[in-house]
């Protein structure tokens, strides 16, 4: 389907200008009405059902907090929710947790203050009290999307983590590998949980024990996936593949094999979450476990305006994306022998 965007980009006109058509915004030129509407109907273009009562009676402002703006996951959920929501006159205030609790909390305080219409919200961590009295007290229908938190009965939009976590082990253990390391997020992300339950149950599944030693805490960030893939590259019997559960995680994966030397697959074999342009563009290709985050964004507005519009009600609904594998050049069979520069 054609967006906003693609209308302002036709039209050469910009975002707000489109909006301003869509709204009956006076201060539009006969002019630039025209050729947004011309490429409206070139596109087939069509805006979101009810968006201009929703409109009038709210301030038009919707918030999105995301756990790391520099994950280009985050970057892309934001540019989804935001087309979304500027096809249906609203703005999106963003805001960036930084994956620190006490910062999530304040920025939930100062969206308060803004009064926005409702909210979309990556939660960092685990439910917590605090976080349920500030949600309760923004008074405001709430979607939660890339993590779930139980028992608040709120809207989620996530991804199948635990399908993600199998699908990338399962094809490492495909090609032969039964030492594999994983490079994972924090235990208290339940995303991070999901796909560890998803790595366990394909190497049981395959007859392979779990062995601790080999699954490592990356933080979802760069640097202290370095210092993960080290440590495992340390070890007595090291792994012959890598699975890294984000593409920053996956990052510092590949950079401590290029310092030490390491080619990829013929020394050790890499697979990751989150399947991004520059996967096709290193080499080798990256093989990837892809998030449908586009559609998770739209999704999550979606169902962040059916509240607002009174058109959904009832107990929280929880929508599960399905993950997709993409097979590369970064997976093959296990080294022979213990690769060079290890330890």
């Amino acid at each position: 389907m054609a967006t906003i965007r693609d209308v302002a980009r036709l039209a050469d006109v910009s975002v707000a200008t489109v909006s301003n058509v869509l709204n009956s915004v006076d201060r539009v030129s006969p002019e630039l009405s025209a050729r947004v509407r011309a490429a409206m109907e070139k596109l087939s273009y069509a805006p979101h059902a009810g968006a201009r009562s929703l409109r009038k009676r709210s301030s038009g402002l919707i918030g999105l907090i995301v756990g790391d703006i520099t994950n280009p996951f985050f970057s892309d959920l934001f540019e989804a929710v935001e087309d979304a929501a500027a096809a249906c006159g609203y703005l999106v205030l963003l805001c960036n947790s930084n994956e620190r609790s006490e910062r999530e909390e304040a920025h939930l305080r100062m969206l308060r203050t803004q009064r926005i219409d409702g909210l979309i919200l990556a939660p960092t961590g685990a439910a917590s009290m605090n976080r349920a009295s500030l949600l309760a007290q923004l008074e405001i229908p709430v979607v939660l999307v890339d993590r779930a938190m139980e028992g608040l009965g709120y809207d989620a939009v996530v991804l199948d983590n635990r399908r993600a976590g199998f699908e990338a082990t399962r094809h490492l253990i495909g090609c032969g590998h039964k030492r594999i390391g994983l490079v994972n997020g924090p235990d208290v992300l339940r995303t991070a949980a999901e796909r560890l339950a998803g790595y366990r149950e394909a190497l049981l599944g395959a007859g392979l024990s779990v062995d601790p030693d080999l699954i490592r805490d990356g933080a979802f960030r760069q640097q202290p996936a370095e210092q993960a893939m080290s440590e495992l590259l340390a070890l007595p019997q090291p792994p012959s593949a890598i699975f890294a559960t984000n593409n920053l995680m996956t990052v510092g994966v590949m950079k401590v094999l290029a310092d030490r030397g390491l080619a990829c697959p013929e020394d050790i074999s890499v697979i990751g979450i989150d399947d991004l342009p520059w996967a096709e563009a290193v080499s080798p290709q990256l093989s990837a476990v892809a998030q449908p985050v586009r559609a998770m964004g739209e999704a999550a507005l979606d169902l962040l305006l059916r509240r607002l519009s009174g058109s959904l009600q009832g107990p929280g609904t929880t929508s599960v994306m399905a993950p997709r594998l993409h097979i590369r050049r970064s997976c093959g069979m296990p080294a022979t022998g213990r690769p060079a520069h290890v330890g």
